[in-house]
C-alpha cells in the first residue's frame, strides 16, 4: 500500500471507529461537534473520511466517548498521525476536481481493481496521446499547462500496475471505447497496440463487450469496485458524474454492482477472444 492511498484508507477506518464509538454511547453529532468546538457537519465530514483529523480533535472525542485505555487511546491517536500523510497526487491538487483525490487514495489502496467503461477506456490503461485527447476535449479553454498536468497524474496513476504488490485488475469495456476514435487514427492505433500488450499481464484481466451482444449488464454505466485488505473495510464501488461522485459502500449496493460484474465478464468473450477483437479492430482503422 503506497503512503498516500494509504492515508485515505486510514482516514476512512478512523472515522468509520469513531462513529461505532459515538453511536454506541448514544451521542449525537451535535454534541461531538461542540465538544471539538466544530460543526455536526465537521463531525459527519470526519466520520466518512473525508477530512483530515486534528490529534487534539481525535483526543477530545476519545475523552467524549470514553475510551481511556491508553492502549486503545494511543492506537487510534496513531491512526490519526497516519491518516494525515499527503499522497503523492497533492502536488497535483490545483487541477484536479475536489472528489477526485479520495478515488486516487483508494484506487492506490486497494489489491482488486474491477470496472466497466462505457466511453472511454479506462484511466489506468490509457496510452499518453489517448490520454492527452480525452483530456484536452474534457477540459475545453483550460491552460495548456493545466491540461499537461493532468495527463501526467494520469500517467503517474499506471504505475501501480507495474509495481510489485500490483492490484489484481478486471476491465470490461465495451466495444465503443475501441471503435470511437479519440486523437486520430495514429493515437488510436497506438491505444489499442498498448491494450494487446497490457491483456499479457498476470494481473490484468482484460474483456470487450461486443455490439452484436445487445443487452448487458453494464447498461446502467460505468463503475468501478474498489477492494481492500483490511477486514474491517468494505468494497467500495466508484460512480464518476459530470460534475462530482458517488462513493457507494452499503453491502446492498456493492452486492448489485458485483453481481453486474460477474454478470458482464460471463456475458463478454474471453479474454483471448476480446483480443482478436482488439486486433480487428486494429486492423479496420484506415
Amino acid at each position: 500500500m503506497n503512503s498516500g492511498g494509504g492515508s485515505v484508507v486510514r482516514r476512512i477506518l478512523l472515522g468509520s471507529q469513531l462513529r461505532r464509538l459515538r453511536e454506541s454511547h448514544g451521542i449525537t453529532r451535535e454534541a461531538a461537534g461542540y465538544s471539538i468546538r466544530a460543526s455536526e457537519s465537521k463531525i459527519s465530514r470526519m466520520e466518512l473520511g473525508r477530512v483530515s483529523f486534528k490529534t487534539r480533535d481525535v483526543a477530545d472525542l476519545l475523552t467524549l466517548y470514553g475510551v481511556d485505555d491508553e492502549a486503545e487511546r494511543s492506537a487510534l491517536l496513531s491512526l490519526a498521525k497516519e491518516a494525515n500523510v499527503a499522497g503523492w497526487w497533492h502536488s497535483y491538487s490545483d487541477v484536479l476536481p475536489g472528489w477526485f483525490p479520495t478515488y486516487l487514495g483508494l484506487e492506490g489502496a486497494a489489491t482488486q481493481i474491477r470496472g466497466y467503461e462505457a466511453q472511454f477506456v479506462h484511466g489506468l490503461l490509457q496510452t499518453e496521446g489517448y490520454a492527452h485527447a480525452v483530456v484536452e476535449q474534457g477540459m475545453k479553454g483550460a491552460a495548456r499547462e493545466d491540461i499537461e498536468r493532468r495527463v501526467a497524474l494520469r500517467i503517474e496513476r499506471q504505475k501501480l500496475l507495474v509495481d510489485e504488490r500490483a492490484p489484481d485488475v478486471h476491465i470490461v469495456l465495451d466495444e465503443a471505447t475501441v471503435r470511437r476514435v479519440q486523437g486520430g487514427t495514429k493515437v488510436m492505433r497506438g491505444q489499442l497496440e498498448h491494450l494487446i500488450e497490457l491483456a499479457s499481464l498476470p494481473h490484468l484481466t482484460l474483456q470487450i463487450m461486443p455490439f452484436s451482444h445487445g443487452w448487458h449488464a453494464g447498461e446502467s454505466g460505468t463503475f468501478t469496485i474498489l477492494t481492500f485488505p483490511e477486514s474491517d473495510l468494505s468494497d467500495v464501488v466508484f460512480l464518476e458524474q459530470l460534475t462530482s461522485a458517488l462513493y457507494l459502500d452499503k453491502r446492498e449496493d456493492v452486492t448489485q454492482y458485483e453481481k453486474a460484474m460477474t454478470e458482464l465478464s460471463a456475458q463478454c468473450p474471453s479474454p483471448e477472444d476480446s483480443v482478436r477483437l482488439l486486433r480487428d479492430a486494429l486492423s479496420e482503422l484506415a
